[in-house]
């Protein structure tokens, strides 16, 4: 993730997340916690939690994601704010 972007605020129905921190500085919204984390640091987004990840760095931020749950498709991502136009 390129430098002062993020993620859409968003949730989802179906799938857990795992988040470990690579190379940067992550700054993660989990339901009312924000969060910021490092390289080597990891979280856990719990199914149904409404979050945000944004790189507030000024360097590229490289994550590791790991999904789990009963279904793993994109369309399962519910956009509750996007700065990006998607629905």
């Amino acid at each position: 993730m390129q430098p002062k972007a993020s993620l859409s605020l968003q949730k989802h129905h179906h799938r857990a997340e795992h988040w470990v921190v690579v190379k940067g500085t992550a700054e993660v919204l989990c339901d009312d916690q924000t969060m910021l984390l490092s390289e080597n640091q990891s979280t856990y987004i719990p199914l149904g939690a409404v979050h945000r990840l944004s790189n507030p760095g000024s360097i590229p931020l490289e994550m590791i994601e790991v999904q789990s749950g009963s279904y793993l498709e994109e369309d399962d991502i519910i956009r509750l704010e996007d700065n990006y136009g998607r629905g």
